[in-house]
């Protein structure tokens, strides 16, 4: 991350960041909003990495409030400019439910969590735990590049939180095919994206761009959304 990525974030947007986590990058729709979508990075790019940033404008422009921040150790890498590895993981699912409370306290009306890649897989490991309305992954990490014979999926399985998978076809840590032999919860929909790979950046000899699929994985989040609070809404009306 170079000195003009590390001053590209407008610090007037991130008030807050005093726990280790960094700042934060809101993207707030032109009208009301009824749901925040909290976003993590993936392993190797920032909060404002460009897939990050047009995910997070494409979601508010369909009237999300979404809101990004970084693990400590690219909140870090933000300040000194060295490359280091992810945190351990029970730092990772630590900073997510510092995050939430942190969120939680800041917005009213529904709250979901999600990311990129292994943003988004640490989200499904506290999902439950947080109570969360929602979980929206992109590009999920099923397993290791080269490793399929070794799944993380075992949680997926028993998973109760409304979740959505924005998957490319191809992606070398989830394809299709190999997606489609685990046995996930009922409550996990996947959403797949012609001949797209991990970034849902599509072959170009499939005639589709990758803002195209950008588009369509915000609307299908935004479809998602919506969709599970009326179940949900309708549920709280049976059970009242």
């Amino acid at each position: 991350m170079g000195k003009a990525q590390r001053g590209s974030i407008d610090r007037d947007q991130c008030p807050h960041g005093e726990r280790g986590y960094g700042q934060w990058l809101w993207n707030r729709p032109s009208g009301p909003s009824e749901t925040c979508l909290i976003l993590a990075h993936g392993a190797g790019a920032p909060m404002d990495s460009p897939f990050m940033q047009e995910m997070a404008e494409r979601l508010a422009a369909r009237g999300l409030t979404v809101v990004r921040f970084e693990f400590p150790y690219m909140a870090q890498r933000r300040l000194d400019g060295r490359r280091r590895p992810p945190n351990q993981q029970a730092l990772l699912l630590e900073t997510w439910r510092q995050v939430y409370a942190d969120v939680r306290q800041q917005v009213t009306g529904r709250l979901a969590i999600g990311g990129k890649s292994m943003g988004g897989r640490m989200a499904s490991l506290v999902a439950d735990e947080l109570g969360v309305d929602a979980l929206v992954c992109l590009g999920y990490p099923f397993h290791a590049v080269g490793k399929a014979d070794k799944p993380r999926v075992a949680h997926l399985a028993d998973l109760k939180t409304p979740t959505l998978i924005i998957q490319g076809e191809r992606d070398a840590m989830g394809d299709r095919i190999t997606v489609e032999g685990y046995a996930l919860s009922k409550a996990v929909a996947l959403h797949w994206l012609a001949a797209a790979d991990h970034d849902l950046k599509p072959l170009k000899v499939s005639g589709i761009t990758h803002p195209q699929h950008l588009d369509t994985a915000a609307d299908v989040v935004a479809v998602f959304l919506e969709k599970t609070a009326r179940q949900q809404a309708g549920r709280q009306g049976i059970s009242g």
